[in-house]
């Protein structure tokens, strides 16, 4: 797991958003506490916000150099499809 979080340079903060309380926001609240400290262990300077607001639908958003955004939604996915697009995201793909 830990190759697939190993951040390209030109990434400059990962951002999730998910709601506290809901079902569709389950799989997320899983994702980040199994995976969270071996992303933050392997890119200890890049920052990685988690933003918790009632009824927001699940995403993730990648900031890269020159204020390039990307965002991928998460609604419905598991913890392997959400592992893997946040993996690509990291890596500067999706």
């Amino acid at each position: 797991m830990s190759g697939k979080y190993a951040f390209t340079k030109s990434l400059k903060e990962l951002r999730f958003l998910h709601c506290q309380t809901s079902e569709h926001s389950n799989a997320v609240r899983s994702f980040l506490t199994r995976a969270y400290p071996t992303m933050k262990k392997n890119n200890p300077h890049t920052p990685i916000m988690i933003r918790e607001a009632l009824g927001i639908e699940p995403r993730v958003y990648a900031r890269y150099e020159f204020g390039q955004e990307k965002f991928a939604d998460l609604k419905g996915l598991d913890d392997k499809a959400i592992e893997d697009k946040v993996a690509n995201l990291v890596q500067g793909q999706a």
